[in-house]
């Protein structure tokens, strides 16, 4: 059986092995894939793996021999599900592999905000610290979190990771959520509109999936009710925000500082308002490539496609 991933760059660049995959059939490994080299590439397997590169109707319909697309990743818009189902296509994704790398790079953001920790560093490289006259040296405010309160934004495994992680902090949690009120662990309070989180919070922090509904739920209106204080931290999906009404509210100083780590466009065009402004920390899509969230992945990616060899198929997205 040949196995085809295309684009395996991403989840390893070099520091992990494809040979449990290589188990379960003839395995090709690509970086990355061009649209262009798409159906060549996959004309004669029937099992694709995918991170970014878009299988979409056209390419499902004119690759009749494919029987399992694997999505390298949770979020699987990058594949047309409505086709896939109709051409018998089985999809399936790995689900919470990088829950605590991405929470960790949430609290990486709002430290690095809150501590200025690269621009002291840079500070002290630059023998600023060696000239001064006192044992302690700042220029900027520095900001403790403890009291001050996180509004999270989808309170699925990542979101709940967060909770825990701001509670350790001393802050008050609070989250929009489907879950009930009285299922939601102590300490964490469930915010009556998303509205009220924004215009409440000190810092807000995205967790929920890009759909129809939340595309753009961060917009010029939503930005008006933040605090001028506020922090806004996206590591869910870049189109979750409007990113020139973010530009605009943070030039303006409508809220102090924003930490990203996904973007509309991956990587971003280099006129991208954001990429000028110091108050905005952008990082490059990073937040679940670590070491250990790989390895976890790999190794679901094994187990969902021997599951679906065996007739027990796991994680398939296609209702």
């Amino acid at each position: 059986m040949k196995i085809v991933v295309l684009d395996g760059l991403t989840l390893n660049p070099g520091d992990l092995s494809w040979s449990a995959l290589e188990a379960l059939g003839e395995v090709t490994v690509y970086d990355r894939t061009s649209p262009a080299e798409l159906i060549e590439r996959a004309s004669d397997a029937p099992v694709l793996f995918t991170n970014k590169t878009i299988i979409d109707a056209a390419a499902i319909k004119a690759l009749p021999q494919l029987k399992y697309i694997g999505v390298l990743a949770t979020g699987y818009n990058v594949v047309d599900i409505e086709a896939a189902r109709e051409c018998g296509v089985v999809v399936t994704n790995i689900p919470a592999y990088s829950t605590y790398s991405v929470a960790q790079m949430v609290f990486s953001h709002i430290l690095n905000i809150t501590q200025h920790v690269d621009h002291y560093a840079n500070e002290v490289r630059q023998r600023v610290w060696s000239s001064q006259a006192d044992f302690s040296y700042t220029n900027t405010p520095l900001i403790e979190l403890a009291e001050k309160k996180i509004g999270i934004v989808g309170l699925g495994h990542t979101g709940m990771a967060t909770a825990r992680i701001a509670l350790g902090f001393g802050m008050e949690v609070c989250a929009f959520t489907s879950k009930e009120a009285s299922s939601l662990p102590e300490g964490i309070q469930k915010a009556t509109s998303i509205d009220e989180l924004f215009q409440t919070c000190d810092v807000v922090s995205l967790h929920c999936p890009l759909t129809s509904e939340t595309k753009e739920l961060v917009n010029a209106r939503r930005l008006s009710l933040m605090k001028k204080s506020a922090i806004l931290i996206n590591t869910g999906r870049g189109g979750l925000v409007n990113e020139a009404d973010l530009a605009k509210a943070l030039e303006q100083g409508d809220l102090a500082a924003a930490g990203l780590d996904v973007m509309v466009s991956e990587p971003p065009v280099a006129e991208n308002p954001l990429l000028k402004l110091s108050n905005c920390y952008i990082t490059p899509h990073i937040a679940w490539a670590t070491k250990e969230a790989r390895v976890r992945l790999m190794k679901q990616t094994v187990a969902n496609l021997k599951a679906y060899l065996e007739g027990k198929t796991i994680n398939n997205v296609v209702k």
